[in-house]
């Protein structure tokens, strides 16, 4: 088995197809697929299923998939370590936010750039579950989550860099605007916007509703926080969100009291992957995200308080 062999398998797999993966790697088609078939005579398996539309992975190759990227990816790890030794620090820094960029990632990021220009930099923004499997897997280096006191996967380590309350943003003249603070369960027959299943966000509405002894009426959903406030202004709903999201909107703001709502953003990261680049992401990223005081990685078992 030959490294070139994982290469090509990759980027079949990737691209869908013989003819882009060959265009990528810079090989032409007929190697490409002689060394594919040498990789599945000696595995014994097909890897892929062929057709003329498209090349997708059979059940031997979606099984192969990670072990290929995986020594792929150890294999840059060793030439970026050793470029390290050498005071030069290449390759690439992988950074997934599940949030909303903030100054404080885009700072961090640009002292990075500074201080290493030879790495390329790929932020990849998905949802919260997304982000975390792509960090357990070790896709990515390091990245900013929202949690909301869920079990880790043990291999990942978290630092909670910010806290604020979720509060409920509505257009002036609703019904509850001029309230200064509402029990969940006022929410009961109201229409919400909020984050879309599977966001952190998300989440801690739905269990928060479910403790009232109800489901949230969700009549719209968005992967971008700052659109529940454009659909909360133009009286589509009321916006469960974080309250920094709501700056900048004609909206009001009512505090969720009963219980209390808070959203907690964390730098996380895999203990056991970081890549030179992701570990001088993380000493700078220390700088920029200090820990929060009274945080911790243990869900809070008093009060009724609820985390994101």
């Amino acid at each position: 088995m030959e490294l070139r062999q994982l290469t090509y398998f990759v980027a079949i797999a990737e691209e869908g197809q013989f003819t882009r993966a060959a265009e990528r790697v810079g090989v032409a088609q007929p190697a490409v697929s002689a060394q594919i078939q040498r990789l599945e005579r000696e595995l014994g398996e097909s890897l892929f299923h062929r057709d003329r539309r498209a090349t997708r992975l059979t059940v031997a190759g979606e099984a192969f998939m990670p072990h290929a990227r995986c020594a792929l990816a150890a294999l840059q790890d060793g030439r970026d370590t050793i470029a390290s030794l050498r005071g030069l620090l290449h390759g690439r820094l992988r950074i997934g936010v599940s949030t909303p960029v903030d100054r404080r990632l885009a700072e961090t990021l640009g002292d990075f750039h500074r201080a290493y220009p030879a790495v390329e930099i790929a932020l990849t923004e998905q949802h919260n579950q997304v982000v975390l499997k792509a960090l357990t897997n070790g896709d990515l280096d390091a990245a900013i989550i929202g949690y909301h006191g869920q079990q880790m996967p043990a291999t990942v380590r978290i630092r909670v860099v910010a806290i604020e309350p979720v509060v409920v943003g509505v257009r002036p003249g609703h019904r509850l605007s001029q309230r200064r603070g509402i029990a969940i369960k006022e929410l009961r027959d109201e229409p919400i916007i909020t984050l879309v299943s599977g966001s952190g966000l998300r989440t801690v509405l739905e269990n928060a509703c479910r403790d009232a002894g109800f489901a949230p009426h969700i009549v719209a959903e968005t992967g971008q926080l700052g659109s529940l406030a454009d659909l909360a202004a133009e009286g589509l709903g009321v916006a469960v969100m974080p309250l920094s999201a709501t700056r900048g909107y004609e909206l009001d703001v009512v505090k969720i009291s009963q219980p209390r709502l808070t959203r907690r953003t964390a730098l996380a990261w895999n203990r056991t992957g970081t890549t030179p680049a992701g570990k001088a992401f993380l000493t700078l990223a220390g700088q920029h995200y200090p820990r929060q005081r009274g945080a911790s990685r243990k869900p809070e078992s008093r009060d009724d308080s609820r985390r994101l």
